[in-house]
C-alpha cells in the first residue's frame, strides 16, 4: 500500500510559479504523475517520471512545467512555470505500480487527496 501527499498549492498571479511536492510511503519501482482537475473537467495528466527517472509530459504544458526527484527518489516535485488562470485545478500525484507512467487516470493504482493551486489575472 502506498500513501501520497501532495503540497504546495496556493494563491499566485499570472506569471508567477510554484513548486509542488508528492511525498509518499514508497516510491520504489513505480511510476509517479501528475495530473489535475478543473471544476467540470476531465482529470489531465501533466507530467510523469519513471522509475529509471526518465519524464513525460503533455503538450498543455510542456516547456512550462518540470517533474523532477531527489536522488532519493522521494519526494516527486512538479515545478510550475508561467502560470496563467487556466492552470487553476485541484492538482494530484498518482502512482502506479509499472515503471513507466501512462496518460490514463484508470492506470494509476494510488491517488494523493490533491493539493489547490489558483492562479488570478
Amino acid at each position: 500500500q502506498v500513501q501520497l501527499k501532495e503540497s504546495g498549492g496556493g494563491s499566485v498571479q499570472a506569471g508567477g510559479s510554484l513548486r509542488l511536492s508528492c511525498g509518499a510511503t514508497s516510491f520504489n519501482g513505480y511510476a509517479i504523475s501528475w495530473f489535475r482537475q478543473a471544476p467540470g473537467s476531465e482529470r489531465e495528466f501533466l507530467a510523469g517520471i519513471s522509475a529509471g527517472g526518465t519524464t513525460y509530459y503533455a503538450d498543455s504544458v510542456k516547456g512550462r512545467f518540470t517533474i523532477s526527484r531527489d536522488n532519493a527518489k522521494i519526494p516527486v516535485y512538479l515545478q510550475m512555470n508561467s502560470l496563467k488562470p487556466e492552470d487553476t485545478a485541484l492538482y494530484y500525484c498518482a502512482a502506479r505500480r509499472f515503471p513507466i507512467p501512462t496518460t490514463g487516470q484508470a492506470t494509476y493504482d494510488w491517488w494523493g487527496q490533491g493539493t489547490q493551486v489558483t492562479v488570478s489575472s
